[in-house]
């Protein structure tokens, strides 16, 4: 599939119960939806053989990642999520940029694998966002990021540099069998913890 043809399939007025059925597409090519308001899809399985450029962009309704492939760069920095985004079992090769995004539902990434650095630097989640079992192999950048609806991490495995500066978990907050490094990950890492606290 080429990446217009995505764009020109996403592209278009969301309506309540849309959902465009992509599942197990290969996008080849740099895709870019920056800035675009996009309805709701399932892209479960597919791979991006190029990077993906989804900056500011507006996600309308579901968006379904589950177990996709992103070969290349993925960029969602200041991204709207308006409903659920699921990340479940999904592999990031290169960089995930999710600096600056909005959670409005769940942000779910069980089970995901982060290749390259990865940023969520002062995302805002109104749901609740889940990381178990999730790895990051090279930097976690989580600074300054607010879940307002908890955080779930556990069995997550973290680079030691792995970043919670200023961060604040409202809500309950799972730590059993996360680890940064070889170090498990205690409440303190957290700028702010208001909530339940299970370790």
């Amino acid at each position: 599939m080429t990446p217009d043809a995505l764009r020109e399939a996403l592209a278009r007025p969301w309506r309540h119960g849309d959902c465009a059925e992509l599942r197990g597409a290969r996008i080849e090519g740099a895709l870019d939806l920056s800035g675009l308001a996009l309805t709701g899809f399932d892209l479960s399985g597919a791979i991006f053989a190029g990077p993906v450029n989804a900056r500011g962009a507006r996600f309308d309704g579901v968006s379904v990642f589950a177990g996709a492939r992103f070969e290349a760069g993925a960029d969602f920095s200041g991204a709207s999520f308006m409903v659920d985004a699921r990340f479940e079992d999904s592999e990031f090769a290169a960089g995930a940029d999710f600096s600056g995004a909005e959670f409005r539902g769940i942000g779910r990434f069980d089970r995901a694998r982060f290749g390259g650095a990865a940023s969520f630097a002062g995302s805002v989640a109104y749901g609740n966002v889940s990381f178990e079992a999730a790895a990051f192999a090279g930097a976690a950048d989580f600074s300054g990021a607010e879940w307002l609806g908890g955080l779930w991490l556990q069995d997550a495995a973290l680079a030691a540099e792995a970043d919670f500066a200023g961060a604040e978990v409202h809500g309950r907050l799972w730590l059993r069998g996360a680890r940064r490094g070889n170090a498990r990950i205690a409440p303190g890492a957290f700028g702010l913890v208001f909530g339940h606290v299970w370790r």
